[in-house]
């Protein structure tokens, strides 16, 4: 297989989304997505997780233009010989002149979107530190490598838009959005919901 192109970048369409700061599990088994994994591996690069609008995990898929680009944290090898990755989103990416090439491996241009401004998180969503504070610890190793600020609204949101049970329709529009109070404000709605529906039941 020849050389690929250094301007573009690998991507890995998957039917969940990626925050940054957040982390992901993989079991990679596709010849593709195992060639991918290699290289970044060897060339310490990344790759971008974006949301499948239509298709499927295997095979073709079309997908968002907004994603999130992951390195590698930690691999290890499942006793079935497939290898196992764990990644951590770094920032968002917008993506352009998307292609499959020749081995299915889908690439395209990336262009870095601005971060969003770190703030303190608002009292009226200190109640959603608490729970995410609660949620971390039920979850033990999946988080054990990521650094939880949770005094800090733009990580807050992220870490419960990425745990919670949302659609996958609304942890885009998290992704997506520009300020960490919107997204606390999708958060928050969809706490109160669950809440609700508790209650109802």
């Amino acid at each position: 297989m020849g050389e690929r192109d250094s301007t573009v970048t690998p991507l890995f369409p998957l039917g969940t989304v990626l925050m940054p700061g957040g982390p992901i599990m993989l079991r990679i088994f596709e010849p593709r997505y195992v060639d991918m994994i290699g290289r970044c591996m060897r060339e310490s690069t990344g790759f971008v997780v974006t949301l499948i609008k239509n298709g499927g995990e295997v095979g073709p898929a079309a997908f968002h233009d907004m994603g999130t680009v992951a390195t590698i944290a930690d691999w290890h090898q499942y006793d079935d010989g497939l290898l196992g990755i764990t990644a951590i989103g770094q920032h968002r990416v917008r993506l352009s002149e998307p292609r499959r090439e020749d081995d299915g491996l889908n690439v395209a241009a990336v262009e870095a979107l601005p971060e969003e401004p770190r703030m303190a998180l608002p009292e009226e969503f200190a109640y959603l530190s608490r729970l995410l504070e609660q949620l971390i610890e039920q979850l033990g190793t999946q988080y054990a490598m990521i650094e939880v600020d949770y005094e800090d609204a733009g990580c807050v949101g992220a870490r419960l838009a990425e745990i919670l049970p949302l659609s996958n329709a609304k942890k885009q529009t998290c992704l997506e959005l520009d300020h960490p109070v919107a997204r606390l404000e999708i958060v928050s709605a969809a706490v109160r919901e669950m809440t609700r529906q508790e209650e109802d039941s």
